[in-house]
């Protein structure tokens, strides 16, 4: 007691230099708050890498004989690599690699490009690759796109390319300018196969004569005696004249020039991919930031430096914007604010209308905002930023520092405290310990969740930093600046006088007369205790599972198919159709459509892509999507809806495993046999009550027209295969043969046929191919075509071959739904002999998340409970401590079931906190018990409690309010803490009758009499 008397000396001698100290926390608080970054997630480095291998024109089963095998065993080299997936098309495979979280993956990626490096001289003549990590910043932070009914695609796309992108690049944490749709300029050479023929010039004479001698080259310096110059030779062409004049052959009878045997127009580069916004074609811009960069600032600087560069814009052209996230990010965190600024005034009115002092209102009100401004430094020192998850922190913390301040207050103005004390900061002596222990137990909580690791470790490792801070720094200013305060501001408690005692009201009677009897008969505390347990065993089974809250971001993405195989022609006219019916709901802000690529930039097949649809409000928005989603497939029929998403959760989802909570990933010996299984399993679930949007995982690419070559009629002909492929090459795909110089760009010259002359099969047989005599073969007289019906995508997991069903949830728990899925499949007759199947995806990630905070929920238990023992060194107080927030779960769980709440990681969060909680109440209440040093041992538990009965409602009932506006879910974003709010709550309402009569109630069966007078 002397050491703890010392801290009241001090605090007495210091108290400027205190609340001096206070003013620099706060001032540093609000200039961190102005520096730090803002981002709607925390930095996350997620454990994936991706590699993408281009190997030209070749089919899947080759690909996968060639290529994607000894990659992946390559791959499966890296250091710390845990899986290796493979999905292999027509000329390409994406290898997706997944490492332990914690791992260095800018070594990892260096690693693993070296491991390709070592592999690509055994890989076939040309094949390429590209390396990279996946991260949250794939998806840009804000989009405009670009229309005009006057300028071309290809004005816009040069508008976008050298004058939006270089001009944004420059914005300080911008990682890219992304360009999407458009067209990019380029010279056509049309070869007229007559004219060849005539002029007996081989297709691959043009060619070389476009590429020979083109461009400018340095041929060395000339010296003079007072200078020295480079030499340059400049064979550079300007335009389609100079091309139509360039010389493929010189006789006698003259030159015969590229005009004489073909057509030079100004074209565009062939492309297979339509992009829209608004129903007419567009280009997309689309910036990303930099991992950690300030998604507020960066959006708010590109708006800026659009408005000033207006005139960069010419007339005509629309620039619109179609996304921004700082626009979510700012919203949640007005939400936030404004249900921080509410609790806390709920919190004061209840200070205010049970003490009745406004100075002591001022001086909760003036505290509250101290520890959260000084939180930010903290946040700054961990390297955290503002996001929803440590902003959301600092709104769940206000109801803990709020109920720590009304504790110390309540405590330092009780009139019983004043007795035989000259000052007011006396009792803070006596006060220390308990205050101690009770904020150790709602902090240590938090030490376990240090060891979490995947999507749930690095999002709650944000929120629990914050929390714990926050906490932290509330007992700091409740020990130190709460006494200094009512000190300065010459609040003093009443001394102790009869009318200054209150004589016991109602409730305390009742509390009273309850209290004796359940300790003069524990038994009766039997019901009670089975009772709460059978609620909350109905409650939990009851509550259905999921793994993050969904929150509403104000627009969706929208994934869609087509018939295989459908040209890109058909498929945008039935798209046309969608954007109209869509464009046509009142709810709908814009939309943008990527017809063979996506949002994220990667590419897809020309019946596939995806649309951003932004709605005007976040309100409704399932509903939005599900009428859709009807009306597509009534009006649309075409057109297949493959999932509906939410960028940044959808992101999260896609980073972690999958977007999609149920994925059957399917294992056997033939990839065939797979194949064939894969609609039968997709069939067999897509019954079951919840499951939607069911994808049988079979990805089928186009036809495929293949030209087999007869080598015998080749060597006939005198042509080698090899000639036969090169020049087929040049005339169906073209040729680029040279480049020139047009402005800033650098546009190619393709040599090609027209395009009429290669439109059927039999007009490709008609072509002429020239042998090593220089004469004509016709492409018939050597091979033949084949028409391929589209074959599907090869998947693999782990070197095995492997198909993934995959589907939605929607209107159920993950775990009801997944238990349906598991009778599915083991039905007689679904899965043959040899075939077995894993469970992945969301799913996997929650049951993963749920076993790691269940971890954290028992060792966070533990600390508790050795917290207990060492502040009283008594197993029979720290069991009835303990008891009591474990039986508080029981109350998280029937109240999440009665809001309609998910056992997700947020609400486990709340369940793991509330031991630390109630225990603070038990702490203050077993204070009260040791400082009754005389009467009987039932009169000492009940006294006890009569004096904490006003003090628990207080605190209680503040730190309820202070909560419920996120309880609430008000405004965007708080859907992410809206579980959290409510198990807090759910444990709080409990914690007061389970703290006040059924901890004391078991102290009394756990202690012996003789015992209690050490207490």
């Amino acid at each position: 007691m002397r050491s703890y008397s010392a801290v009241a000396h001090f605090v007495l001698r210091h108290q400027r230099s205190l609340l001096f100290l206070l003013l620099v926390l706060v001032a540093g608080g609000m200039f961190t708050a102005l520096t730090l970054p803002v981002a709607l997630f925390p930095s996350l480095s997620f454990p994936r890498i991706v590699v993408a291998v281009d190997a030209g024109n070749r089919d899947a089963a080759q690909m996968v004989r060639t290529i994607t095998k000894p990659v992946e065993q390559a791959l499966r080299s890296v250091p710390g690599v845990q899986s290796v997936a493979s999905s292999t098309n027509r000329g390409s495979a994406d290898l997706d690699l997944r490492f332990a979280w914690g791992t260095d993956m800018a070594r990892a990626e260096l690693q693993t490009a070296a491991a390709m490096n070592s592999v690509l001289p055994s890989l076939p003549p040309g094949t390429a690759f590209r390396v990279h990590r996946e991260n949250p910043t794939r998806f840009p932070v804000i989009a405009y796109s670009l229309t005009s009914n006057s300028q071309s695609q290809t004005e816009l796309r040069t508008l976008a390319q050298y004058t939006l992108a270089p001009l944004l690049s420059s914005i300080p944490g911008v990682r890219q300018v992304q360009i999407q749709g458009g067209a990019l300029p380029e010279y056509h050479v049309l070869l007229e196969p007559e004219r060849l023929k005539a002029l007996n010039v081989t297709t691959q004479e043009v060619v070389t004569a476009l590429n020979s001698g083109q461009g400018q080259h340095a041929i060395g310096h000339l010296q003079t005696p007072n200078r020295l110059e480079l030499l340059l030779t400049d064979g550079r062409l300007r335009d389609a004249a100079e091309i139509g004049q360039v010389v493929i052959r010189h006789t006698a009878a003259g030159s015969v020039r590229v005009a004489d045997v073909a057509t030079v127009v100004h074209s565009t580069v062939p492309n297979y991919q339509r992009i829209t916004a608004d129903g007419k074609p567009a280009v997309l811009v689309m910036i990303k930031q930099q991992l950690g960069g300030n998604t507020v600032a960066i959006a708010h600087a590109v708006r800026a430096s659009l408005q000033d560069n207006a005139k960069l814009i010419p007339p005509g052209v629309v620039l619109k914007k179609w996304y921004d996230q700082s626009t979510l990010i700012v919203d949640s965190a007005k939400s936030v604010r404004d249900a921080i600024v509410l609790g806390v005034l709920f919190a004061i009115l209840i200070l205010f209308l049970f003490l009745k002092n406004g100075r002591v209102t001022l001086v909760a009100l003036l505290v509250v905002p101290a520890v959260l401004a000084s939180t930010l430094i903290l946040l700054k020192l961990f390297g955290l930023d503002f996001n929803i998850m440590t902003l959301g922190g600092m709104a769940a913390a206000v109801g803990l520092v709020i109920d720590d301040i009304i504790v110390m207050i309540e405590y330092l103005l009780h009139p019983k405290n004043t007795r035989r004390r000259p000052h007011l900061l006396h009792p803070l002596s006596e006060f220390t310990r308990p205050l101690v222990g009770s904020s150790t137990a709602t902090i240590i909580i938090f030490a376990p969740l240090a060891f979490l690791d995947g999507v749930t470790g690095a999002f709650f490792k944000a929120l629990s930093l914050t929390m714990a801070s926050s906490l932290i720094l509330s007992f700091l200013f409740t020990w130190l600046v709460v006494p200094i305060l009512l000190n300065r501001l010459n609040i003093k408690p009443k001394p102790p006088t009869d009318k200054t005692v209150p004589q016991e009201g109602v409730m305390t009677r009742t509390y009273r007369r309850l209290l004796f009897r359940l300790l003069r008969t524990p038994l009766l505390l039997l019901p009670v205790i089975v009772g709460l347990a059978a609620i909350g065993w109905m409650s939990l089974s009851h509550i259905p599972t999921g793994f993050m809250p969904e929150m509403n971001e104000g627009g969706f993405v929208l994934d869609y198919q087509t018939r295989p195989g459908q040209s890109l022609t058909e498929t945008n006219r039935e798209l046309m159709q969608v954007e109209a019916l869509i464009r046509a709901m009142p709810e709908v802000d814009t939309l943008t459509r990527r017809t063979g690529a996506q949002l994220g930039g990667g590419l897809t097949e020309a019946n596939q892509g995806d649309m951003f649809i932004q709605l005007k409000s976040p309100d409704h928005q399932a509903e939005v999507m599900d009428r859709i989603a009807t009306e597509i497939a009534h009006k649309v029929p075409g057109v297949t809806v493959q999932d509906m998403n939410q960028p940044m959760g959808d992101l999260i989802g896609d980073l972690a495993g999958s977007p999609r909570p149920v994925v059957i990933r399917l294992f056997g010996q033939s990839q065939q046999e797979l194949q064939a299984l894969a609609p039968k399993v997709a069939k067999a679930i897509s019954g079951i009550n919840g499951i939607k949007e069911v994808q049988n995982g079979l990805v089928i690419a186009g036809d495929t027209l293949e030209f087999h070559i007869d080598r015998n009629k080749a060597a006939v002909a005198d042509i080698t295969p090899g000639a036969i492929v090169q020049q087929m090459g040049t005339l169906l795909g073209g040729t680029v043969s040279t480049r020139l110089a047009e402005g800033e760009q650098v546009v190619g010259v393709r040599v090609i046929t027209p395009t009429n002359l290669r439109a059927t099969p039999q007009s490709l047989e008609n072509m002429d191919l020239t042998n090593s005599a220089g004469q004509p073969v016709r492409v018939g007289d050597v091979g033949h075509f084949v028409s391929i019906t589209g074959t599907p995508q090869i998947t693999r997991y782990n070197q095995k071959p492997m198909v993934a069903v995959s589907a939605r949830i929607s209107g159920r728990g993950f775990g009801g739904t997944i238990a349906d899925v598991k009778k599915a499949l083991a039905q007689p007759g679904i899965l043959p002999q040899g075939v077995y199947y894993e469970l992945s995806g969301l799913y996997q990630q929650q049951q993963i998340a749920f076993h790691g905070l269940m971890l954290v929920f028992a060792t966070a238990t533990a600390l508790v409970f050795l917290a207990l023992l060492f502040l009283y060194e008594r197993f029979a107080i720290s069991l009835s401590i303990i008891s009591a927030p474990l039986m508080a779960v029981a109350g998280v769980f029937f109240g999440l079931w009665v809001t309609g709440q998910t056992l997700n990681i947020t609400s486990l969060m709340g369940l793991t906190m509330i031991i630390g909680i109630v225990t603070e109440v038990a702490v203050f209440y077993f204070f009260e018990v040791g400082r009754i040093r005389s009467g009987p041992w039932g009169d000492r538990l009940i006294e006890a409690g009569v004096r904490r009965l006003r003090p628990t409602i207080m605190t209680s009932l503040a730190a309820i309010l202070t909560l419920l506006p996120l309880a609430l879910g008000i405004g965007q974003g708080s859907a992410m803490q809206q579980p959290l709010a409510i198990a807090i709550i759910s444990g709080m309402i409990v914690q007061i009758p389970l703290a006040l009569l059924v901890m004391p109630t078991l102290y009394r069966l756990f202690l012996r009499k003789k015992y209690l007078a050490q207490v």
